[in-house]
């Protein structure tokens, strides 16, 4: 029996589905962003892979670097929402700050697409402002990050320069996100075992006994 023939993703959607094509939209962006780079993403390619025209697209958003900071803004508001929490939280310092640089590579794991975007992609789309927003709301969490550092040695918990020490915690946990997201053909261990491994030796340096 012949296999039924898949619709084509250029086939145009018809009208009344508008409610849910903003965040069709930013999906496919993310994925065309990271498969061709910023440069080589055009709204055709990303009204295609809608199922829309560019004249529709358009009536969405007005060029792609509006698309990008929005899913900036939408892949750094988990982020700055988990930073708040643990930041106004009772428990010691160093616990809330272990938990903080967790939550950073649970999210790099959670949206590897958006992760790559932001932190690993070269800033041709400053000229946009994109990379600019990313920056904006990038210093936001490593404020909030940087502050639980302050407060930790601030406690007698840890020794040194907090800003060295805050980029230190911050390179190590990039590392291993980064690498994992960019290299999956490399044979891991087990993903929570790596982090944990690898924050269990950056934490075990700066702690104080």
């Amino acid at each position: 029996m012949p296999l039924a023939s898949q619709p084509s993703r250029s086939h145009r959607k018809p009208k009344g589905e508008g409610h849910s094509r903003r965040g069709e939209i930013l999906a496919a962006a993310e994925r065309i962003f990271v498969e061709h780079g910023y440069e080589g993403a055009t709204i055709r390619k990303i009204a295609d892979e809608v199922g829309l025209s560019s004249t529709a697209l358009y009536m969405h958003f007005p060029d792609k670097g509006a698309i990008l900071q929005e899913i900036c803004r939408n892949a750094f508001s988990v982020l700055t929402a988990a930073a708040a929490s643990l930041s106004a939280g009772s428990a010691p310092p160093e616990v809330r700050l272990r938990a903080m640089i967790e939550a950073y590579a649970q999210f790099g794991f959670d949206q590897p697409n958006a992760y790559r975007l932001i932190y690993l992609t070269r800033p041709v789309e400053a000229r946009e402002g994109a990379q600019t927003l990313s920056q904006e709301l990038g210093a936001v969490v490593f404020s909030a990050f940087g502050a639980l550092v302050e407060e930790t040695v601030a406690a007698g918990r840890m020794e040194g320069d907090a800003r060295a020490i805050a980029q230190s915690i911050w390179a190590a946990a990039h590392g291993v996100v980064s690498l994992m997201i960019t290299k999956p053909y490399f044979p891991w261990v087990e993903r929570d075992q790596l982090v944990k491994t690898t924050l269990d030796a950056v934490f075990n340096g700066l702690l104080k006994p």
